[in-house]
């Protein structure tokens, strides 16, 4: 297939259009790069692309593509937190018009990475399936809520949305992030000797590698339109369901000479939440999940090691998207709408190789 990637200068987006060339499909990128010089590793060589910004796409940049893997967004909570008009407009308002512009360009299948967020806090003791209610709470969670609400009202016999949602996503990127909660707790651990919880450490999370997160794209993509038109998929794998408390610990037993510690009056995180991943598992059996938590902490204490990344590098723009928005907006290279500025060409300011467009 000819596919386009949005959001491909990404932590996910990064290794899936490789993992698209290597399967034999035809992946062009589609970024306004924000995230372009976020590195810790060699991304490869430079992908067929289109620079943009999703919200800027004209009719003609989605002919001749079969499928769309729609991974542009503002990506997590506390982005969303920093202006949820921002949110709306990138992950909703941008997320369905490029879904429309897609459906009447003959696009017949729409990937869109949504993610287990959207199930909020679920009753104790329960895994959602994807039939659970959805009870987002966050601005970045509702987002992705009404995206997928929206997707549905556009499918038909030529049109397949399908909505893939993430668990939290861990493991090693070349665009790699520290903002993730695996991958954070292990940066913590290596740069400070602490495995810094924030929270009380009692909520749930599923965890997905961000790889896996890939394959489950690919076995979308392989499979007959009636197994996926028009669904939703939990992507993960069994048994990948985790209190944060556990994470530490075994981050703790991962990275050598540190310790586990809770922030002053830490209390429980409102986002509380386990998952059933029995569909994806009998639905697209062409999904095969390789990672589970251990590893995925091995693998990113044995890159960020290598890497010799220190504490500012993984609270700063290198590896916090948070951070690297701030980073771009001090520096006048965004404006109010997180568009680049006419200042943007200034390659010198915090690391910026990409133009305006």
């Amino acid at each position: 297939m000819r596919v386009l990637v949005t959001g491909h200068h990404g932590y996910i987006g990064t290794l899936m259009t490789r993992m698209l060339h290597d399967a034999g499909h035809v992946a062009v990128g589609l970024d306004t790069n924000y995230f372009a010089d976020c590195t810790i590793l060699d991304p490869g060589p430079p992908d067929e692309s289109i620079v943009r910004d999703v919200r800027d796409l004209a009719p003609a940049d989605l002919d001749g593509f079969d499928a769309v893997i729609h991974l542009a967004a503002l990506s997590n909570d506390p982005l969303g937190d920093l202006n949820p008009d921002w949110t709306f407009d990138i992950n909703l308002d941008a997320s369905l018009r490029l879904a429309r512009l897609a459906k009447a360009a003959g696009v017949e299948r729409f990937l869109f990475s949504s993610s287990c967020s959207v199930y909020g806090a679920a009753a104790p003791g329960e895994e959602c399936d994807e039939q659970a209610p959805l009870e987002p709470l966050t601005p970045y969670a509702v987002s992705k809520v009404r995206t997928e609400e929206g997707l549905a009202e556009l499918a038909d016999r030529t049109f397949s949305p399908v909505a893939l949602r993430n668990a939290t996503a861990y493991g090693v990127s070349p665009r790699f992030r520290a903002d993730v909660v695996l991958n954070n707790l292990v940066c913590w651990a290596w740069t400070t000797g602490r495995v810094r919880i924030l929270s009380d450490g009692s909520p749930w999370r599923p965890l997905v590698h961000v790889e896996d997160i890939c394959r489950a794209f690919l076995a979308a993509l392989a499979a007959p339109r009636p197994a996926i038109h028009n669904q939703a998929f939990n992507v993960g794998r069994a048994g990948e369901n985790y209190r944060v408390r556990d994470l530490a610990e075994i981050v703790r037993q991962v990275v050598p000479g540190c310790e586990v510690e809770c922030g002053e009056q830490a209390a429980p995180d409102a986002r509380d939440y386990r998952v059933d991943f029995n569909k994806i598992r009998r639905e697209l059996p062409g999904f095969a999940p390789t990672w589970d938590v251990r590893l995925g902490a091995e693998e990113v204490y044995r890159a960020i090691a290598a890497a010799d990344l220190t504490e500012s590098d993984f609270r700063g723009g290198r590896c916090t998207r948070l951070a690297r928005l701030r980073e771009l907006l001090e520096a006048g290279l965004l404006d109010e709408t997180l568009r680049w500025t006419d200042h943007a060409h200034d390659r010198d300011a915090v690391g910026v190789r990409a133009a305006a467009v």
